[in-house]
């Protein structure tokens, strides 16, 4: 088996909850929109030592033009690991498509990192769950297991300005996104490189 987080999927699709249709954001003042989603660097820790900047090269979908990780250096990026099986990634992409129209402006980058093996699964997907994020293609899901050490499907990580892993959330559910918007706030808020 390619990938070891597949047996957890089906337990991930129970715990995260996800609803029929996206909802718009809820707003960072919001005391109603609870929930913090299970958060962990440790594995990343144990591959880089902290604080080091994430490094990575992929290519883009569809055109298989180059993406370098490097070249977002002074934005602050959030990268979502992703599969077309994965039923909480329907309603976790066009989530972070509303989230970049929304901290864009500020310095904000939304990225969906797919690890399917074939690509032509990929434009269905993109159709039905209205998928706005530039999609990036992770061949054999190498930067996925041995760089990230991804082990749920979604997984998010949210990226500073200066290129470090700074939060990690496994799983998604609606509730999660007034955690990542207090996170992007704040890392918005830090000064750029």
């Amino acid at each position: 088996m390619r990938f070891p987080f597949i047996a957890s999927l089906g337990l991930l699709t129970l715990v995260a909850g996800c609803s029929a249709a996206p909802k718009p954001l809820p707003s960072l003042t919001d005391s109603q929109a609870a929930g913090s989603p299970r958060t962990s660097a440790s594995s990343l820790e144990s591959e880089r030592r902290p604080n080091q900047p994430l490094d990575f090269q992929v290519k883009r979908y569809p055109d298989n033009s180059a993406y370098d990780l490097k070249g977002d250096r002074g934005q602050v990026v959030l990268l979502d690991v992703w599969a077309t099986w994965c039923e909480p990634c329907k309603d976790a992409l066009p989530m972070y498509a509303a989230l970049q129209k929304e901290y864009g402006p500020r310095g904000f980058k939304a990225y969906a990192l797919n690890v399917d093996e074939d690509v032509r699964a990929i434009p269905p997907f993109l159709e039905e769950a209205k998928v706005e994020v530039p999609i990036l293609l992770d061949a054999n899901a190498l930067v996925s297991e041995r760089l990230l050490k991804v082990r749920l499907m979604p997984t998010t990580f949210l990226i500073d300005r200066k290129g470090v892993v700074r939060h990690v959330h496994e799983g998604f559910a609606e509730e999660f996104l007034q955690q990542f918007q207090t996170e992007i706030e704040a890392l918005l808020a830090e000064p750029a490189p």
